[in-house]
């Protein structure tokens, strides 16, 4: 378990003990002010849309060209936008923070 902040779409602050080694989106999905995650995490869908904190954005592996060639395609796409299910939380990423993206 390692913390993990949390901003909801009425930006709200939330810290939870997310579980290492699940992705940010598995940790994200049960929550009420989570994310949607309609695909199950096989990123076909963007509905785990997230906004990494400047402050990490840089501390996570580069996004592959599907994730890519998905966020493209959101309008609410920013230079943070990551797909949560694409992002594995590790202990390293204790601290991280990431707002809810706004639905499409």
């Amino acid at each position: 378990m390692a913390l993990l902040r949390v901003v909801d779409r009425d930006g709200n602050e939330h810290e939870i003990d997310g579980n290492t080694g699940f992705t940010l989106m598995e940790n994200l999905r049960d929550l009420d002010y989570g994310v949607g995650a309609v695909c199950g995490g096989m990123c076909a869908c963007a509905t785990c849309h997230v906004y990494v904190d400047a402050e990490w954005a840089g501390k996570l592996p580069a996004a592959q060209s599907d994730e890519r060639d998905l966020l493209q395609d959101l309008s609410t796409r920013r230079e943070n936008s990551r797909l949560s299910c694409q992002v594995k939380f590790t202990p390293e990423l204790a601290g991280l923070k990431v707002t809810i993206a706004e639905d499409e």
